[in-house]
This record gives C-alpha cells, structure tokens and sequence, in this order.
C-alpha cells in the first residue's frame, strides 16, 4: 500500500542493545486520511505495534510481505472463480495486511528504496486486477450483470486513483488524499464475499466513492501544478 509521507512518530525506532526492537518504541500504523484509516489507526495502534515488532525478530523481510500480498491476492481470485463461499473474503484480508505490514518492516529496517516503492505499488495494482477481474468473470457467470459491470468499474477506478498519484509524483507533487483508498477497497471487498446479500451495495460503494477519491485527486493536482514555480 503506498503511503503518505511519514511523521516523526512514524519513523523506525533503534533497536535495543540486543537488537531487538521493543514493542513500545514501534511506530504506530501511518496517517492516512481516507475514510476508515484514522479509526483503524487509533483502535489497532498497540496489535499493531505488537505484529510489527513480531515480524522484525523474526527477520521478515519487506519484499517476502510483498510477494505474500501478491500470492495471497492469487489465492484469493482462483477461489473468488471455485465459488468456494466466505474464504476468499477472509484472506483478502489477510492480503491487506501483509500490504500494510511491507512497508513498516521496510523503514523499520532502513531499508526504503525506491525500488521498493515501485515494486509494492505495481505488485498492488496486479493484485487489484486480479482480484477484480476474477469477481467480474464470476459475476458475469452466474448473471448477475449489473454486479459485473460494478465490479468492472471498480477496478478501472481503482487504477485511475494510482495513476493519478503516479503522475503526479512524477512531475515533483505528492498526490496522497482521497476519502476511498486502497485500504477502504480491501475492507469493503471482504465485505462483500463475505456477507450475504452484501456484493451489490459493496460495489456501489467502491464504484461511487472511488469516483469521488478520483475527482478529489485531481482537483488537487490541478490547483498544485497551476501554481507558479519559484524562480
């Protein structure tokens, strides 16, 4: 999941005499401000911090979190077109977290890259497509249109809302608002495959607040990059 940029309490804590990085001095999860990651942030602070220096000792490697969340994501869309109930939702999930968790371990580590970043956010992007193809092909399959064509506009809307902030970035500004991110995507696709009778209001939702996140993010990157450069 690509981040915001960091503050003082988010950068890595040094480790102990041992080593071992105490649970106390971990950061807490980074500040985001989309819809349900503020929430998220203040309720799972400490089980974070805790899964966090967990990973550390054991020597968990940001790119082995990366590639969990890509497999994972595989998993879940081979099972997505099995039909096999509520378990993709659940490991969808687990995938989010493991997309959560990369890039802590990285800057915990010292060992940000851009190479890293680059690696995780186009590792995100096949993940969403997928994920989101496999539920557009099932959707179709059992004839529930509309679900389809929902689930289909979810994903290209997903991947505007990424390359909105890829060009941006590219062009010297940082892109990182919108209330409907890749965090709020997971939560409410588990949801979905999860929930009975939940599929078609979830999709409505990432579709109608993806289509605002995109809006907010361009409006920004129009009021930023009409500004005139100093000098």
């Amino acid at each position: 999941m690509a981040p915001d940029e960091p503050t003082p309490e988010d950068r890595a804590p040094r480790p102990d005499e041992r080593g071992a990085a105490r649970i106390r001095d971990m950061p807490a999860p980074r500040r985001s401000v989309s819809v349900i990651a503020p929430l998220l942030r203040a309720v799972f602070a400490w089980p974070f911090r805790f899964a966090l220096a967990g990973l550390y000792r054991a020597g968990v490697r940001p790119w082995h979190l990366t590639v969990a969340s890509l497999v994972t994501n595989v998993v879940v869309a081979w099972l997505i077109l099995e039909g096999l109930g509520i378990l993709p939702g659940f490991l969808l999930l687990l995938g989010g977290l493991f997309d959560v968790f990369d890039g802590s371990v990285a800057r915990l580590r010292g060992e940000e890259s851009r190479f890293g970043a680059f690696l995780d956010s186009m590792l995100d992007r096949v993940s969403d497509a997928v994920v989101f193809g496999a539920l557009y092909w099932e959707l179709r399959e059992v004839g529930l249109e509309l679900e389809a064509s929902l689930a289909l506009s979810s994903l290209v809307i997903s991947l505007v809302v990424s390359h909105l902030r890829a060009e941006a970035e590219a062009l010297g500004t940082s892109l990182s608002e919108g209330v409907f991110q890749r965090l709020e995507r997971v939560v409410a696709l588990a949801i979905a495959l999860t929930t009975p009778g939940a599929m078609l209001p979830a999709l409505a939702v990432l579709t109608a607040l993806g289509g605002i996140t995109v809006l907010q993010r361009s409006w920004s990157a129009i009021r930023r990059l009409s500004r005139p450069q100093p000098g």
